[in-house]
């Protein structure tokens, strides 16, 4: 198998130190290879020095002759907001070769998804996904043998996340993917790279089974890292006692021991194994559990994108209460975070609409995917006011989420994407609300954590809303799973199941939905109810057949209650 690019000793200097150093590696023909690490860790860094846009401070990237590589940029670039469509892909050819290969350049955008009329569009116009697809577009007219591509799955919405997968696995070249889509990754990759500690780590594996291989080899290297420290400390310990006895008895032997002990122990301490730093903060959500039947009622709510404009869906009949996790799910643009914003609006305000109902007692965290709870013109340690009014629960919450003292008094705007979602999950836990509306948290976290976001979910006393195109966040924390599609919300029991729907379009012959409540609409006809009674006792018997501590207490419950309603009905009939 031929080498495509060989990188040697990369190291990165910033004005703060150094970003990673002695990064070394080979990609062959075939490679299709995850780049995996902590928000801030340098991957981006890396990409732009493996096509050449970006010199290292030392090191040496070698391409082979045959080999042309394409870096699909994490966000579009600026300079591209005015071109159209069919402009901004010719502007990768030189000048010369523009024009006999603007059919290329049509066929691939035709490829991506856009119309013949979509051609002409500003990119600047575009949505998030759609800026996905110009770009790889860029990328692929100058046929490279290697793809680069950074965080291409930040922002899609699922049915765009789908189609990146299908096409990634339909790709014949090599390519290396920068994201914290584990199940992307897995699905799509054969071998991985994951930056930490400023070193690098390869292992001939998909994510999931890399991720692993590297937390195994972290338990062993502390193993060994105790076992040297031991040793270390007791020649240590030998050297001080001999040095000791060499004062008191003027015994130049003893002494001359001593200091070869000395010795010794530096040169055990220069060569112990490393052991990773690890992260500077675990993300925790803690929460109150509110007693009561509902926290949240909706009964054909009309759900618009702003006062005045047309409903983008109707929810039918949806209701919530602590201990449901449930995840909102459907394509970008089909009302989703519009929901959480009109409950939002309605929270402390008198019941003007039956259509909404919020529990009185009921008090609601929310988490804005443009993180603008927080002012930017406040201090770290301000902006947590709303949240807690304790100076020293603010000021020990900022120290144990990785903020120094130092740092209290640096003002919001001046944080990273990163940061600033850091610090909302902070006030969410000092707050403790009964319910919890997430929308898109996962946008600037990394796999780390995400898998602490599920596990907070998972143990959260109260109840959830959450919005998000994470398959694997959802499938791993929640329990309900509300579908927005053709103008309507429907529950399902499924999330797979739901997740093809999006995935084709159309509806999915899995599982039929439930419709939202457990009641099926009067349109159904008797072997649709069969079919979907059939079903839910099916997932019920599964369930039931696992071992206690896998099984899922609500969702049997859910399950009783609707066969109870379809049987019910289907006795009307």
């Amino acid at each position: 198998m031929s080498t495509l690019l060989t990188a040697q000793a990369l190291c990165m200097e910033t004005a703060f130190g150094p970003l990673f150093s002695d990064l070394s590696f080979t990609l062959k023909k075939g490679d299709r290879v995850g780049l995996i690490g902590y928000n801030g860790c340098g991957k981006s860094t890396l990409l732009k020095m493996l096509d050449g846009t970006l010199p290292p401070s030392s090191g040496s990237v070698s391409l082979a002759r045959h080999c042309l590589p394409g870096r699909v940029e994490q966000h579009l670039p600026e300079q591209l907001g005015e071109l159209t469509l069919l402009t901004a892909v010719l502007a990768q050819l030189p000048p010369l070769e523009r024009e006999p290969q603007r059919w290329r350049a049509e066929a691939l955008l035709a490829e991506m998804g856009f119309s013949p009329q979509d051609t002409a569009l500003t990119a600047a116009t575009l949505s998030g996904g759609q800026h996905t697809r110009l770009l790889l577009a860029r990328a692929l007219i100058r046929q490279p043998d290697l793809l680069l591509l950074d965080e291409p799955g930040n922002h899609l919405d699922l049915p765009t996340l789908l189609w990146l997968e299908r096409f990634l696995n339909g790709w014949n070249g090599s390519f290396i993917l920068v994201s914290h889509d584990q199940q992307l990754l897995d699905n799509v990759t054969n071998a991985s790279l994951i930056l930490r500690d400023r070193r690098l780590h390869a292992f001939a594996l998909p994510c999931s089974a890399a991720r692993q291989a590297l937390a195994a080899q972290d338990e062993s290297d502390a193993l060994r890292f105790k076992a040297e420290q031991k040793e270390i400390d007791r020649i240590a310990t030998s050297a001080r006692r001999l040095a000791t006895w060499g004062k008191v008895y003027d015994n130049e032997g003893l002494a001359r021991k001593a200091k070869q002990m000395e010795k010794q122990v530096e040169r055990l301490t220069e060569s112990q194994t490393d052991v990773t730093a690890g992260s500077q903060w675990q993300l925790i959500l803690r929460g109150d559990a509110l007693q009561a039947d509902r926290l949240l009622e909706m009964e054909n709510l009309a759900v618009a994108p702003a006062p005045g404009l047309p409903a983008l869906f109707t929810t039918g009949a949806a209701r919530l209460k602590s201990g449901d996790r449930v995840a909102v799910i459907g394509r970008n643009g089909c009302g989703k975070s519009s929901l959480l914003r009109l409950i939002w609006q309605n929270v402390g305000l008198p019941a003007s609409d039956a259509a909404l109902k919020i529990h009185p007692r009921v008090d609601i965290g929310y988490y804005d995917q443009t993180l603008r709870q927080l002012a930017d013109d406040a201090t770290l340690f301000d902006a947590l006011l709303p949240f807690a009014a304790s100076a020293e629960e603010r000021k020990m919450a900022l120290i144990s989420a990785g903020f120094a003292w130092s740092r209290h008094g640096q003002q919001v705007n001046s944080l990273s994407g990163g940061e600033r979602s850091r610090l909302l999950f902070v006030g969410l836990t000092l707050a403790r609300y009964s319910l919890l509306m997430l929308d898109e948290p996962t946008n600037h976290l990394d796999m780390e954590g995400k898998e602490a976001l599920a596990q907070s979910l998972r143990e959260f006393s109260g109840g959830v809303l959450l919005v998000s195109h994470d398959r694997q966040l959802m499938a791993q924390s929640c329990n309900r799973f509300w579908l927005i599609d053709n103008g309507r919300l429907e529950e399902w029991h499924d999330a797979d199941a739901a997740w093809e729907r999006l995935r084709n379009g159309s509806d999915s012959t899995a599982i039929a939905p439930a419709r939202a409540g457990g009641r099926p609409t009067p349109a159904e006809e008797p072997e649709d109810l069969l079919e979907t009674l059939v079903a839910l006792e099916s997932l019920l018997a599964d369930d039931l057949a696992r071992k206690p501590k896998h099984q899922k207490p609500q969702l049997q419950a859910q399950w009783r209650e609707e066969i109870d309603a379809l049987n019910a009905r289907l006795e009307r009939l």
